[in-house]
């Protein structure tokens, strides 16, 4: 008995059971990933049609794109000769350990799932939450991507988001810019006011409804301190705090109002 020849049958053998399909494995795995991708550029198309959110739209392309791969794989090792049933007994098994191993990440979908029913906020909002501010840019199974006001990437886990306070300032689509300036006591309180009142009413971005206001806030140590609130559009809102600040001291210099500052005084000694 020649043990070289029957060692060389059986590789021939089995490359020819495996090697088809291993084949049609990776031919399965090609095609199953280009249908993915069809079906889910006709989902966003169907979506976007139908006015559905945006938000809502990504999340459930997302979601729809994992559930889709997870099919395909199962079909891939299936091809290759693995048995769907004790895979799908495996992966019941090994779902329950990562489930306990990952609650945390089960929260997060949960979260999500959350803010896409209850929708606090959606994609284009400049919000507050867990100590960020933010332009939320993407809401995802997991996580809630922001775009800070410094273009820095800020990802909130949607747990902790649905969980926490979310302060949403593009809800309402105006804010109310909160400004203190202070004068001396010399100062008089009601040439001050109209000269801040008339520094909010010529700004171009200022809105005069909600009609702005000034009034006398606290009578601190050193100056007459005076609450100035103008309301502006959300996307004007740093345009009008810098503005306003800028356009007050000029104002107040012009009419000869004092603006309190620490004084440094210098004492001489004689030798």
């Amino acid at each position: 008995m020649d043990l070289e020849n029957i060692d060389t049958e059986k590789w021939i053998a089995l490359a020819a059971e495996y090697g088809i399909k291993i084949i049609g494995a990776i031919a399965i795995w090609i095609i199953g990933s280009w249908v993915i991708k069809k079906i889910l550029k006709a989902a966003e198309k169907v979506m976007s049609k139908g006015n559905y959110d945006i938000s809502l739209q990504k999340f459930l392309l997302n979601l729809s794109g994992w559930a889709l791969k997870i099919i395909l794989i199962i079909v891939v090792l299936g091809t290759v000769g693995v048995e769907t049933t004790s895979f799908a007994a495996i992966i019941a098994a090994a779902g329950l350990a990562v489930g306990l191993a990952l609650q945390g990440s089960l929260g997060n979908f949960a979260g999500g799932v959350l803010l896409m029913i209850f929708k606090p906020i959606k994609i284009g909002d400049l919000i507050e939450a867990q100590g960020e501010i933010g332009v939320v840019k993407e809401i995802e199974i997991f996580t809630t991507k922001l775009t800070g006001l410094s273009n820095r990437e800020i990802i909130i886990p949607n747990g902790s988001l649905s969980n926490g306070n979310i302060i949403n300032y593009s809800t309402e689509g105006t804010r109310r810019v909160d400004l203190t300036f202070g004068v001396g006591y010399d100062s008089d309180i009601k040439k001050t006011k109209q000269v801040l009142m008339d520094v909010l009413t010529s700004h171009p971005k200022v809105l005069q409804n909600p009609a702005p206001t000034v009034n006398v806030s606290e009578l601190a140590d050193s100056s007459i301190n005076f609450a100035v609130r103008p309301w502006c559009t959300t996307a004007d809102y740093w345009d009008v705090y810098f503005g306003i600040t800028e356009n007050v001291k000029e104002a107040l210099d012009a009419a000869g109002i004092e603006i309190p500052y620490p004084h440094q005084v210098e004492i001489h000694k004689e030798g």
